[in-house]
């Protein structure tokens, strides 16, 4: 029998969705729960751990596997799952239709720490673990990095928080299933590699700049396609390619209201339209036709963005990893992506260079909510200048 470890973080992901960033820090978070966040770490634990068990039969991959996902296969039995009680893994479990065996219980009180997080893997991977699954993000991680403080453990993320800049993580929940299932079966076929643990530079972002910090690495099941890539450094672009991507978005959406996804390129378009707008949150702009762009909201959660009322999205693929949605902008869920009148509204927003980098990967898609992935996916036109575009493929 083989035999896995999962830690959730309860909180990661939880200021995602109402406009807060990460939740690190016990004042963050309970702002994010007054605002109506909800935990979604949890039940992303339990999708990987659902997926891994329908894939214990030998059956292959599961149906939406993605790309690349016809070499995962493989007998795969149910294995051990040794966790941490209640929402650092055990309720996990059970939603997944699988057994735990708790070996770390938090101590009193309803909120976990970072303290938790690191006696719950030391816990559980003292118990011969042949891979440890954490559900969190880039801050678990970095916990995962000191619990193990040298002890060789293989590691996958499961995608549960914000940012996500680390390249330990599946690029899904379902295929960190699948990750772990091929591993698991030991075929051979998939080795380890040093992956990155990353973390957004918070003193660069004081100084208007997104870039992210290495920490150290984890072994992590090597599945280029199912795994992501690590967050690369980007920049705007030439002022005339940016002029050239703020006109054709101008013209496109008229008259009329522009939702901004957080970046270097979508900050660069809104000062090309007349507007100064935040770096890492989601703005709303109104466009008119011979006027600078008005912001009519900045920074705002989901809630915010519905009641703005139907907009066009201009979203930039993260660099280095290709994300569109799903990583840092989470504000535009699936109801607001919905509202907005989905891929008929979205624009993709990419400057040539930014688009060559990927080396042919496609753009990805992390929702968190399947039937809208499926109609999202396909060829998407990107624009990357005035008049010019680029058919590029959108998947999960």
């Amino acid at each position: 029998m083989t035999r896995i470890g999962l830690v959730v973080n309860p909180v990661a992901g939880l200021g995602g969705r109402v406009g807060l960033g990460g939740t690190d820090g016990r004042e963050r978070r309970h702002r994010a729960l007054a605002l109506g966040a909800r935990p979604l770490a949890g039940e992303r634990a339990a999708a990987a751990l659902r997926e891994l068990r329908e894939l214990r039969a030998g059956s292959g991959v599961g149906a939406g596997a993605g790309a690349g996902a016809g070499a995962l296969g493989g007998a795969v039995a149910e294995p051990e799952v040794v966790t941490a009680a209640g929402a650092m893994g055990a309720d996990s479990v059970a939603a997944a239709g699988l057994t735990a065996r708790v070996v770390y219980v938090p101590g009193a009180g309803d909120e976990t720490s970072a303290e938790d997080t690191l006696a719950a893997v030391r816990a559980v991977v003292a118990e011969g673990v042949d891979l440890l699954l954490l559900a969190g993000g880039d801050g678990t991680a970095r916990d995962v990095l000191t619990a193990l403080d040298g002890v060789h453990c293989p590691v996958l993320g499961v995608p549960t928080g914000v940012k996500m800049h680390s390249a330990v993580f599946g690029v899904s929940p379902r295929a960190a299933g699948q990750v772990a299932a091929a591993w698991l079966a030991r075929s051979g076929s998939v080795r380890l590699r040093d992956a990155e643990v990353m973390d957004r530079d918070e003193d660069e972002l004081r100084a208007g700049r997104v870039a992210s910090r290495l920490y150290g690495w984890l072994p992590v099941p090597d599945v280029p396609v199912r795994v992501q890539q690590r967050k690369t450094g980007s920049t705007a672009g030439a002022p005339e390619s940016v002029g050239g991507i703020a006109a054709e978005v101008a013209e496109r959406v008229g008259d009329g209201l522009l939702a901004l996804g957080p970046g270097s390129t979508t900050r660069a378009v809104a000062a090309a339209l007349g507007a100064d707008v935040s770096l890492t949150g989601v703005d709303v702009l109104a466009l008119r036709p011979g006027h600078p762009a008005e912001v009519v909201l900045r920074d705002g959660g989901e809630d915010a963005l519905l009641a703005a009322g139907p907009c066009w999205i201009a979203l930039s693929p993260i660099g280095g990893q290709g994300f569109l949605l799903g990583r840092g902008n989470q504000q535009i869920s699936p109801r607001v992506l919905r509202a907005a009148g989905g891929r008929e509204r979205l624009l993709v927003l990419c400057t040539e260079q930014k688009l060559a980098s990927l080396g042919g990967r496609p753009l990805l898609l992390d929702t968190g909510d399947e039937a809208l992935d499926a109609e999202l996916a396909g060829h998407l036109p990107v624009i990357t200048g005035r008049r010019r575009t680029s058919l590029y493929r959108l998947t999960t």
